[in-house]
């Protein structure tokens, strides 16, 4: 067989397993759609064989009951259709097609194998065009797509829906968070012009640590050894980078520097954060509701001034992106040092200028008494980027030294500046982060917690 004669064979085969894909999806969705799964008997069964009342009333034991039996009732539709019709299908390509209906007809379609991928962080959907995914740092294109917009569309409504929010024309655009902690943002027409775009940001089930960034270079050991004992003296810190530099996962590593002995309070948009061996913790959320109804929004503005109620011995903000700039940078004067949080900016100098505009976003005061209460509130700003080929690195590491009255600007110390290293390969970046030379100059919180040490 010549090569044009194998791909139209190739091109028919395709076909011939797209039709027989469909028909059976037809055909599971009319059997079995809004049936409800009856598992009584099969707990019946369990009970008999002695399995204690608590594991039978589990709502995930009876899930995974009722997820056996749709297999069972799948497999039984597709093994009698294919002897109807004559097909002759190896025992693999069989479970193939069961795998695949169940994807469609009761998960999330061609995303749920990409979603249980533990290699993929990012899942991009725009439309009907190819699935964009983002693994160790890098975006990858996928040879799958959605046949239509449609499907795209019940399985976003499926995701939302999930979360008990809802998306239409009249509320196009949803931001949640999954059981898993998975972030998801969607966004339907007429506000996305080429059909329904969807992006869900995964996180590992175990968090990054410190080891982690060390091993692929983000950090140095000793860049990691003097933040660790900044965090446990209690500076204050911002974190500053660029979408997708790392930020929360930087966050998160600086999180799990603090005492185990302290109460904290964690603020997000959306909960990422998961900081380990910390009891006294409680983790606020805001609240966006469906449709904007007048009241039932609560902005992280509302919870950082809930917070100061709460006696925290810290406070962590995930992320300022506003008006809220100003309730973080009181708390941190106000007796809660150690204190962290994070913003968009291009770099440590940007990111000054940002928290001005954050701050008179919500309120008017004069530039001068913005810029004291910025550099009087932080200690240490920390600046990360993702670089050419792909790779998030620490790129600036500055103190923040204090107001110039003359100057009239925020004066900074730069002690660590990524520096890249000469290499023949021009799309990899080899570097680390150098001393600039220059001491911390703000020693007082260092020694009364007791520590001396060579910054």
């Amino acid at each position: 067989m010549d090569e044009q004669a194998a791909k139209q064979a190739e091109r028919q085969a395709e076909k011939e397993y797209s039709e027989l894909r469909e028909n059976l999806k037809r055909q599971i969705v009319e059997t079995l759609a809004g049936l409800e799964i009856d598992v009584s008997a099969e707990i019946a069964v369990d009970r008999e064989k002695g399995l204690p009342e608590h594991w039978l009333n589990n709502p995930e034991y009876i899930e995974k009951k009722k997820d056996e039996k749709y297999r069972r009732q799948v497999q039984d539709i597709v093994y009698r259709y294919l002897q109807y019709r004559g097909l002759d299908y190896s025992l693999q390509q069989k479970k193939n097609i069961i795998e695949e209906l169940i994807n469609i007809t009761r998960g999330l379609g061609i995303l749920q194998p990409i979603l249980e991928d533990k290699t993929v962080t990012e899942v991009m959907v725009n439309g009907t065009a190819p699935i964009l995914v983002e693994r160790a740092g890098r975006i990858v294109e996928l040879d799958i797509r959605f046949d239509n917009s449609k499907e795209l569309e019940r399985i976003i409504r499926k995701i939302v829906e999930s979360v008990n929010r809802e998306i239409n024309q009249s509320s196009p655009i949803v931001d949640a968070r999954l059981a898993d902690g998975s972030r998801v943002n969607a966004v339907f027409p007429p506000v996305a012009l080429n059909g329904p775009i969807l992006t869900i940001r995964k996180f590992p089930d175990k968090p990054l640590m410190v080891e982690d960034l060390i091993r692929w270079g983000s950090i140095t050991e000793e860049v990691a050894e003097i933040l660790k004992v900044l965090v446990a003296a209690r500076y204050n810190i911002f974190v500053s980078g660029g979408t997708g530099s790392g930020k929360t996962t930087f966050l998160n590593m600086l999180s799990n520097f603090i005492p185990k002995d302290e109460r904290i309070i964690t603020i997000e948009d959306a909960a990422e954060l998961r900081i380990n061996g910390i009891t006294n913790l409680v983790r606020l959320e805001a609240r966006k509701s469906a449709n904007r109804e007048a009241g039932l929004d609560i902005p992280i503005r509302e919870l950082i001034k809930a917070s100061l109620r709460m006696r925290p011995d810290r406070v962590v903000v995930g992320e300022v992106r506003g008006e809220e700039a100003l309730d973080m940078l009181q708390a941190m004067n106000t007796g809660h040092d150690g204190s962290l949080s994070t913003g968009h900016a291009n770099s440590v100098h940007d990111m000054m200028s940002r928290l001005e505009t954050m701050v008179l976003m919500g309120v008017e005061l004069p530039l001068e008494a913005i810029r004291q209460q910025i550099a009087s509130a932080l200690d240490i700003v920390i600046h990360l980027g993702r670089l050419r080929d792909k790779s998030r690195k620490t790129l600036e590491i500055c103190e923040v030294l204090g107001y110039n009255v003359q100057t009239k600007q925020i004066e900074l110390n730069p002690l660590f500046r990524f520096e890249e290293e000469p290499s023949e390969d021009k799309k990899k970046v080899k570097g680390r982060l150098q001393r600039t030379g220059n001491k911390l100059q703000s020693r007082l919180k260092l020694q009364m917690a007791g520590y001396e040490l060579d910054i």
